[in-house]
């Protein structure tokens, strides 16, 4: 597996919950955001000041997002940063885009979350 680099993103992030079928507006551009609707339920990712005030809101995410580019074919690359992640019993939620992917982690284990990183053999960039 090559080494990776990952970039901690500056924002606060919220991970929050709408009701199935509600619309949601996206977020203004930034690093990073995430809408996803699904029968369930609609997810939104966004930074903190953003977040809806009628949604389910789980607060004070950080946000890795891994720089480099992968064929689809490649595989274990995410698995590479969430393995690490797993042993070091930090709890994440992670996304992908069609070109990379992100992995959140919980504000209080972003220190932790590096050094098991780069124990790891990756390398984070703040």
């Amino acid at each position: 597996m090559p080494t990776l680099t990952l970039s901690l993103l500056a924002d606060v992030y919220a991970v929050c919950r709408l009701p199935a079928g509600t619309p949601a507006g996206s977020p203004k551009p930034g690093a990073f955001s995430l809408l996803v609707q699904a029968v369930e339920e609609t997810t939104l990712v966004c930074p903190l000041q953003q977040a809806p005030s009628d949604a389910e809101i789980d607060a004070g995410w950080r946000c890795f997002r891994i720089m480099q580019n992968f064929d689809f074919s490649v595989p274990g690359i995410l698995a590479s940063v969430l393995e690490p992640l797993a042993k070091a019993g930090i709890g994440i939620f992670a996304t992908s885009t069609f070109s990379t992917d992100y992995v959140l982690v919980k504000e209080q284990d972003a220190a932790h979350a590096m050094a098991a990183l780069r124990s790891a053999g990756h390398q984070v960039d703040l």
